[in-house]
């Protein structure tokens, strides 16, 4: 099995454009300050690994230097959340690949392992978030093409359930550990 590609999908930790649900119940700046510290305890925790590590962020003209020097930083792209994530499994070459969010405190670098090794023998993997969405999809990226995110009601309670409703019943479909993220003040706790 080829070496994985691990994806933290993630936006530019700017004022008033990051956690816009947390920030109506805690304020922009708590929220922006969260985001910043959440994300770059989550690089330095799982970004090195037996995986090459990307950082794809929007907005697509980030010139900025919170990511440093030490991974590929590549765009988003325009489009919904799920035209955005496909394009980055669709792009990516061939091989095993993680996609994660940035907010995710209790992650840690032996949830990644799980995913990469459930793509030895699945399809698709997901790891369930506790709010119905979900915090890491991988995807195998072999024989024929997986495109799972079209329709889905993100941000949603079913997220999950709808992405996982679009996967062809052929391929094979594992989940690891359910963890929260954090998107409104009810998740801090």
């Amino acid at each position: 099995m080829k070496k994985g590609i691990l994806i933290i999908f993630v936006k530019e930790p700017r004022l008033g454009r990051v956690k816009t649900r947390l920030a109506k119940d805690i304020g922009r700046f708590k929220a922006w300050r969260f985001y910043r510290r959440t994300l770059g305890v989550l690089i330095k925790r799982v970004g090195r690994g037996n995986w090459k590590t990307i950082i794809c962020v929007s907005p697509d003209d980030y010139k900025g230097a919170f990511f440093g020097d030490d991974f590929d930083i590549i765009p988003q792209g325009g489009g919904d959340l799920g035209q955005r994530m496909q394009r980055v499994f669709d792009t990516l070459g061939a091989g095993p690949l993680v996609l994660i969010g940035g907010d995710i405190p209790g992650m840690r670098k032996h949830h990644i392992t799980n995913a990469f090794n459930a793509l030895k023998n699945k399809d698709i993997v997901f790891g369930p978030a506790t709010d119905g969405g979900y915090w890491l999809v991988g995807m195998r990226r072999r024989r024929s093409r997986i495109a799972p995110f079209d329709g889905v009601r993100w941000s949603t309670e079913y997220a999950l359930k709808d992405t996982v409703a679009n996967i062809n019943l052929r391929n094979r479909v594992d989940f690891t550990d359910m963890l929260n993220d954090v998107d409104e003040s009810g998740d801090l706790v």
